[in-house]
């Protein structure tokens, strides 16, 4: 009988200490997603020829492409970013700052960053005619955050 009890007890004790899967399924930090414009009719999308795109300092993300929207990460360990965005030569610079505010997600995925106070510092006009944030809180990726009118 005595060695029934320690079969069931082994049973017992190797399926209770299984555990899930550590899977994440829940998003992460959210990019952040800039839309581009028309200038003169600032309801139409306009795609952009030849665009690059790289962080100061940094490798590009988006090299010679034909967009009218584009995801950019964020930097995590600073509250600034700064962008260059070349369009058929011309170079413009956005510098974006935010506050961070990190949130324990899962144990599987960890923390994701929301990104407060969304502005733009600076920026210079060369190819670029204007920038509207359209939300100072970047905390997921559905929809644009800022429209560029060039």
């Amino acid at each position: 009988m005595k060695k029934n009890y320690a079969i069931i007890f082994v049973f017992l004790f190797t399926f209770l200490s299984c555990e899930k899967d550590d899977i994440c399924v829940e998003s992460t930090t959210p990019n952040l997603i800039i839309k581009f414009y028309d200038n003169d009719d600032q309801t139409v999308v306009k795609q952009i020829t030849e665009l690059t795109v790289w962080a100061d300092s940094k490798d590009s993300i988006y090299v010679n492409k034909s967009l009218d929207s584009i995801s950019i990460p964020l930097n995590l360990n600073e509250n600034f970013t700064k962008y260059i965005l070349e369009s058929n030569t011309i170079k413009d610079t956005i510098k974006f700052t935010y506050s961070r505010n990190d949130i324990f997600v899962s144990r599987s995925c960890g923390y994701k960053t929301i990104f407060e106070n969304f502005q733009i510092e600076s920026n210079t006009t060369n190819w670029i005619k204007n920038i509207s944030i359209i939300n100072s809180t970047i905390d997921n990726e559905k929809a644009a955050h800022i429209y560029i009118f060039h």
